[in-house]
């Protein structure tokens, strides 16, 4: 299975998705690929990604790679809000049958570091919800 890595370690993931969200929510998830690894990776991405696409409340989401030689991704998603997020991920990852290709891993050369956001308003810059 993929290895897990909290991005701030004063939260866990699953503590943010309990938390009482209006509006949308953002998913960043950062993936460390075994250079190896990288194409399987694209390919397995791209299942999971389309069986979110397909659930309700799905805004939209962007993968990124890093420059140059990284073998680092970054997926940027947004969710309309974050019952339909957990619903999502209820459905997706921990049903009887999980659909996700990128959980079942079977060595640590899937780093997986995600954490939900909101967005947030700074005049002149940046418009909230």
């Amino acid at each position: 299975m993929a290895k897990f890595v909290e991005m701030d370690e004063r939260i866990k993931f699953k503590d943010q998705a309990e938390e009482k969200i209006v509006g949308p929510v953002i998913l960043i998830n950062k993936f460390n690929v075994h250079p190896n690894k990288v194409e399987q990776f694209l390919k397995d991405w791209t299942q999971d990604a389309t069986a979110f696409k397909r659930q309700q409340g799905f805004v939209f989401a962007q993968l990124h790679k890093g420059v140059g030689k990284s073998s680092v991704f970054i997926n940027y998603a947004v969710w309309e809000s974050m019952e339909c997020y957990k619903e999502a991920v209820n459905k997706i990852l921990f049903s009887s049958e999980p659909q996700s290709r990128l959980l079942k891993y079977d060595d640590n050369s899937l780093i997986i570091s995600p954490h939900l956001f909101k967005r947030v308003a700074v005049q002149g810059i940046c418009a909230a919800d």
